[in-house]
């Protein structure tokens, strides 16, 4: 099935599951399917190329989730005077699993997509990525969540 059409096909089915036929959301649509189709690129038509779509849906999830959670933490301190104590920022190294370009990159993505973190650097032998957090409650809780969260469910996505 080419490109084009299974796009098309996707778009579709992006608005009737939203139940919007909008302009807006169908051009979300299309970036979802096209992004989606990249992935999968050549393996679609492969034994157990599909494989791929739960753990990317997973780490959809896994960042949705991440997202909410610290952009209600952040606007609670931008609000809240009185949880400005919270503020603990740190730059923390953080020791990656993850070894393509392709797969260090989005996690670097993830990461500074999600409030209150910002991937800043990473080591030349691409074993480190250094990622400035606002609110450092534990060093060694940090890392293993985003080992947990978002580095296994990439390699998952990439395996």
């Amino acid at each position: 099935m080419n490109f084009a059409l299974l796009t098309i096909v996707l778009v579709v089915l992006w608005g009737a599951l939203t139940g919007s036929f909008s302009g807006p959301n169908l051009l979300l649509g299309a970036v979802i399917a096209a992004a989606a189709l990249l992935l999968l690129r050549g393996r679609i038509g492969q034994p157990n190329g599909l494989r791929r779509v739960i753990p990317a849906v997973l780490l959809a999830v896994v960042f949705l989730y991440e997202l909410l959670l610290s952009a209600i933490r952040v606007a609670l301190v931008v609000v809240a005077p009185n949880l400005r104590e919270q503020l603990r920022p740190a730059i923390v190294a953080v020791p990656l699993t993850v070894k393509s370009d392709l797969e260090i990159t989005l996690l670097a993505n993830l990461i500074t997509l999600t409030p209150g973190t910002l991937s800043i650097d990473v080591s030349d032998d691409k074993s480190v990525l250094y990622v400035h957090v606002l609110m450092l409650e534990d060093r060694a809780k940090l890392i293993a969540g985003i080992a947990e969260g978002f580095e296994k469910r990439i390699m998952a996505v990439f395996a």
